[in-house]
């Protein structure tokens, strides 16, 4: 995919309309270097109009020698003879002004041909996925997130669709064990391949049923730090670029793998139940995701076991969070005992209540059409956080 390196939101956000929803946008040339040391198939380069010409030819000349079949584009918001000698004697590709998207478009797609033809292999097209991907998280544990995860893949593919379901829980996931599943391949594996694209990615699937997969977690706990948070998203991606829907449960946690499936999310749904510990940790997980810039319009609340008779009720849950909720599910002791069996509720009890709630959460999440505006927000995103993300993610980068 492309990286566009621009420390100004407005100047990223508009380059980034010209090359696609897959686009990666850092701030520096440091964040850059960073960004290049973990993805080896990266194939164009935009150097914004705000990176200093000099630092620019500097790092193309030395990029040059070290991958020749990535192509670096200097963005100006003037171009003149000057700076096309100086982009000439760095090795720079081409040069493009500012406001012209259509060059810059054409200047990407030349680069993503150019690296095709040097390595034999065609650029995977991530920001063309027609797929949606959603991220489902609780900072507690024990609030039902991986059976709702499990269920709602279950629900998208019943509807017909493919579907993948991606465990993140990388230290002790639990989707396999519930889905009675026997992988002879992990998540765990994609930090060994050399190359990996789409093809590649989908040997190390795992398949549950005629319309859907599972990319489940490792076995062993400490195999979580051999998989860089760059690779998830770049498999999220693959992913959403061969799948009609791609549904990823997560760790408990803020770490930084479930922060990339954050930034790859079509949508967020965030799972709470009716007790205070866990009301308390979603309120701060909202407050967070707002310093984030994390978009609203993409959070989804969702109520488990909302008919538990413990003193709180909906409306107090909606007041304590600042949030509507999305979908209520009723408990049942039926679920557990489902999940014991290896046989999602929703498969064994189609016409059970906790069934039917989640089945019609699935068709409105499928059928909520794809806000294009929304990637322009995540480019913003991007840029606004990236000098603040040490606190939580990238720490590796």
């Amino acid at each position: 995919m492309p990286t566009i390196v621009e420390r100004n939101p407005g100047s990223a956000e508009m380059l980034a309309s010209a090359t696609g929803g897959g686009t990666y946008v850092v701030q520096s040339l440091e964040d850059l270097r960073q960004h290049l040391a973990e993805d080896v198939n990266e194939y164009a380069i935009i150097l914004g109009p705000t990176v200093d010409l000099e630092a620019a030819a500097s790092f193309t000349a030395t990029l040059r020698v070290t991958r020749p079949a990535t192509s670096v584009i200097l963005v100006r918001r003037r171009v003149d003879t000057s700076i096309l000698a100086e982009a000439l004697r760095s090795g720079m590709r081409e040069v493009v002004e500012e406001r012209d998207l259509t060059g810059l478009k054409a200047s990407v797609e030349r680069a993503a041909e150019l690296w095709s033809a040097l390595n034999g292999t065609a650029v995977e097209n991530e920001s063309a996925s027609s797929g949606k991907l959603f991220t489902v998280f609780s900072p507690k544990g024990g609030v039902g997130k991986t059976t709702l995860a499990i269920n709602l893949a279950v629900a998208m593919a019943h509807e017909g669709r493919q579907v993948c379901l991606v465990d993140l829980d990388l230290a002790f996931g639990d989707v396999a064990i519930t889905l009675q599943m026997f992988p002879s391949r992990t998540i765990a594996d994609a930090a060994h391949l050399h190359d990996l694209d789409g093809e590649t990615l989908q040997t190390l699937l795992t398949p549950h049923s005629e319309n859907l997969f599972a990319l489940v977690a490792p076995v062993q706990p400490d195999a979580k730090d051999t998989i860089p948070a760059a690779l998830v998203g770049k498999m999220l991606r693959l992913l959403k670029s061969r799948f009609d829907c791609v549904v990823v449960d997560t760790a408990p946690a803020f770490d930084e793998h479930v922060l990339q499936a954050f930034d790859e999310s079509d949508v967020l749904l965030l799972v709470t139940t009716l007790d205070v510990p866990t009301l308390k940790n979603v309120k701060m997980v909202t407050e967070t995701l707002d310093l984030l810039n994390f978009p609203a319009n993409k959070r989804r609340l969702v109520l488990n076991r909302a008919d538990d008779k413990v003193g709180l009720s909906a409306d107090k849950v909606e007041s304590t969070l600042g949030m509507k909720i999305h979908k209520s599910i009723p408990g049942s002791p039926d679920v557990p005992s489902s999940t014991n069996a290896g046989d999602p509720i929703l498969r064994c009890s189609p016409r059970h209540a906790v069934s039917q709630a989640i089945t019609a959460l699935a068709r409105d999440l499928v059928r909520e059409p794809k806000d294009s505006a929304e990637e322009s927000i995540e480019v913003k995103r991007h840029v606004a956080v990236a000098g603040r993300r040490g606190l939580l993610r990238r720490t590796g980068r």
